[in-house]
């Protein structure tokens, strides 16, 4: 049988596609980082990812003293910087494929330069590990250990089974109360949901709700009254800003300047504040496992399929693209492990 010869595409070849996928180039004249900035907000990246990524890349520039441009490197000198993250940074595998994603994006969207094929085999591999859960005992007493805003946002948490930025983000008019409904915006991967809306909290929402009107009132006296819009619609909608419906559910204390605009305005509360007060009640409930404010998510989808809820339904509810992510909290449900006695159990006493 005549062998039939393996044709590879030519490095101009490879190079040209990469400069058609790359549909906006940045402004040359302008600093490589400011490029970098250029490109991601054009890609409409979050402005954590943005933040991530061009840390990344300063580090890897900085991993060669700064003396050769990117543009002059390659596959030797990122597998080299990926190696001493490895070995000498010790990082997880999740960061290192977190700074290969981060360098193929200066490559491939910035510079237009083909490294990706190259790099396939370098990727760390994902290692899968069964989520940590509270049972529905656990999640009593760390919210019993809560007040305020932070029990509330803790509440949202488990009882919608949202991510702490999607919790973060919310604004008034994704709440409706007559549907028993919580629409996640942009959520992550950019995709919109529906989820559970907890009867139980919704007299503390519309309370919380009033509050955040008084704010804003207040705000507006003071001409300080626009809240940020995500991507265009600022300009589409000019009044918008201004309305009551996009305040943030949970506003920030404090009006702060935008990063990225300069502007001053009233933003969500930080992150940072809710994940101590959840580390804190879980130390008071007298909890050792390794937990969070993702916990919480984790726990809605456990306790949902321990309770019969069909596994498709809570796909839905938690935003997952592929069943499988799913299925990973059938490996912790505790109706199927409890039905299950250990081997050293059937020994009798000991």
């Amino acid at each position: 049988m005549e062998k039939i010869p393996l044709i590879f595409p030519s490095a101009d070849i490879i190079k040209s596609s990469y400069e058609k996928q790359a549909k906006y180039r940045p402004n040359p004249d302008l600093k490589l980082m400011d490029q970098v900035r250029q490109v991601l907000r054009y890609h409409h990246y979050a402005y954590r990812t943005e933040q991530t990524y061009c840390q990344w890349i300063v580090r890897f520039i900085r991993f060669f003293d700064a003396k050769i441009h990117p543009r002059d490197m390659g596959k030797e000198e990122i597998e080299s910087f990926l190696s001493h993250l490895a070995t000498k940074g010790n990082v997880a595998a999740a960061t290192q494929r977190q700074a290969l994603n981060a360098i193929i994006f200066l490559y491939k969207q910035v510079l237009a330069l083909p490294v990706d094929e190259l790099l396939e085999h370098i990727r760390a591999r994902r290692q899968r590990r069964p989520p940590m859960v509270f049972s529905q005992g656990e999640v009593q007493k760390v919210l019993d250990q809560m007040s305020g805003t932070d029990l509330l946002m803790a509440q949202v948490l488990y009882g919608g089974g949202l991510r702490l930025t999607e919790c973060l983000r919310l604004r008034i008019q994704d709440l409706d109360f007559e549907r028993n409904l919580i629409y996640v915006r942009d959520g992550k991967g950019g995709k919109d949901r529906t989820t559970i809306f907890p009867s139980s909290i919704k007299g503390a929402l519309k309370r919380q709700t009033e509050k955040v009107r008084q704010l804003h009132e207040r705000d507006l006296a003071d001409d300080y009254g626009a809240v940020y819009l995500p991507h265009a619609l600022a300009k589409k909608y000019p009044n918008a800003a201004n309305e009551f419906g996009w305040q943030y559910l949970f506003p920030s204390r404090d009006r702060s300047t935008d990063p990225r605009t300069g502007e001053v305005r009233r933003h969500h509360v930080l992150e940072s504040g809710l994940q101590k007060a959840v580390k804190i009640a879980v130390t008071r409930a007298g909890i050792f496992k390794k937990s969070g404010c993702h916990t919480f998510r984790h726990s809605f989808a456990t306790h949902l399929l321990e309770n019969g809820v069909n596994i498709r339904v809570v796909q839905e509810l938690m935003g997952h693209a592929d069943v499988k992510t799913t299925e990973i909290y059938t490996h912790v449900m505790a109706k199927d492990i409890n039905a299950v006695a250990s081997p050293l159990d059937a020994l009798g006493p000991i």
